[in-house]
């Protein structure tokens, strides 16, 4: 269920010691009955091991295998002050994971044929400033817009900021970013941004003539039963949610809580482990779009001047056949998570954190380890 109402912002501030003698006492905890999933012990000492080497608060892993979650589990803690441990229901932000949810509605809709790749989104948003005009949703998708990211070029305003009520609507969150210039001539070069996934949002909501939670509901969270998945609104003791962490001089302190809702599909969603497996086990088994458009999807996209991207369109890819490889990573200051998915081995495995700084690859790079010792 997506959550669509605004409350308050918790902001308090403490501090904690250090991680290095909390790592001694870390919990693991899970309730999915896999005893039969005989690398269960690795993954453990591969993820501890690494929480360690990080200093990471706490953490959720999931592995696909034999295009089955056959393991997930949580580890060390959700809230250190109340020392609340991580379990599999632990809701974490997924960050820029949240795009490859917004590319699965966008390539749904052009697989209908309600939504053209390549035909200007001036076509489906009409009021956005002349110098967006020549984007298209294959250029949003596979980040080769011209509009600028968070820190690389001048973002502009297009008026004043929209109440948070209001950004339930992506078309108003377009005024944080809508005056701004862009880097380059769409199509001309690849350079990541989430200001582009934030349009893509308003492009898929208008191309699908439907409130974006209606569409996510009945497109995707709704036919894989992701209960947990929902709007990154401000936190008011919802359910489960954990606290983000930080090291700050070598201590450990939590992140106030930002309500990262007015991105969407850029990086608004959040929920449990085991809703995001659900998702990546989705993508990867093709269950939400049809074989010709995931090919599309998988795709290594080429520039105007003949190069090739890393990107796809949502994703990012490489290797072929047998190494096909998809990916998201996700970073905000309350998070960092992971999806690595092998298609073709219908294997993957998806890891989320709530300590930020930390470096989600090796984490992954260590559970496919421990899964092939």
């Amino acid at each position: 269920m997506l959550y669509c109402a605004i409350n308050k912002n918790l902001t308090k501030h403490c501090r904690y010691s250090t991680l290095l003698f909390l790592f001694t006492l870390l919990p693991a905890h899970w309730l999915v009955a896999q005893t039969d999933f005989h690398r269960s012990a690795a993954v453990d000492q591969a993820i501890q091991a690494e929480m360690k080497r990080q200093n990471v608060v706490g953490a959720a892993v999931a592995v696909i295998s034999n295009s089955k979650v056959v393991y997930q589990k949580g580890y060390g803690f959700a809230n250190l002050r109340d020392r609340t441990p991580v379990t599999v229901d632990s809701v974490f932000n997924w960050a820029s994971n949240s795009k490859p949810v917004m590319a699965i509605l966008a390539l749904q809709l052009v697989q209908d044929g309600k939504l053209d790749l390549d035909a200007p989104i001036r076509n489906y948003l009409p009021e956005i400033g002349d110098q967006f005009a020549e984007i298209s949703t294959r250029h949003l998708l596979c980040h080769q817009s011209g509009i600028p990211h968070y820190s690389n070029g001048r973002i502009v305003a297009s008026g004043k900021r929209a109440k948070p009520e209001a950004e339930l609507d992506p078309r108003e969150s377009l005024k944080r970013f809508g005056k701004s210039e862009l880097l380059f001539e769409p199509g001309a070069k690849t350079s990541y941004s989430s200001y582009a996934y934030v349009l893509l949002s308003a492009v898929v909501q208008a191309a699908g003539k439907q409130e974006i939670a209606s569409q996510l509901s009945e497109r995707i969270t709704g036919r894989l039963k992701m209960d947990s998945f929902q709007l990154d609104v401000p936190f008011d003791g919802q359910p489960n949610w954990v606290t983000g962490y930080r090291m700050l001089l070598g201590i450990v302190a939590p992140v106030p809580d930002y309500s990262h809702a007015w991105k969407h599909g850029a990086g608004g969603y959040k929920s449990n482990i085991g809703d995001f497996s659900k998702f990546a086990l989705a993508l990867s088994n093709q269950s939400l779009i049809d074989a010709d458009t995931t090919k599309k999807m998988w795709t290594n996209q080429t520039e105007s001047g003949g190069e090739k991207s890393e990107y796809g369109l949502g994703v990012a890819v490489s290797g072929q056949n047998d190494t096909l490889k998809v990916t998201h990573n996700g970073s905000q200051d309350e998070t960092r998570t992971r999806m690595v998915i092998y298609p073709n081995r219908k294997r993957g495995v998806v890891f989320m954190s709530n300590t930020t700084g930390i470096d989600p690859v090796r984490f992954t790079t260590a559970v496919y380890s421990a899964l092939e010792d």
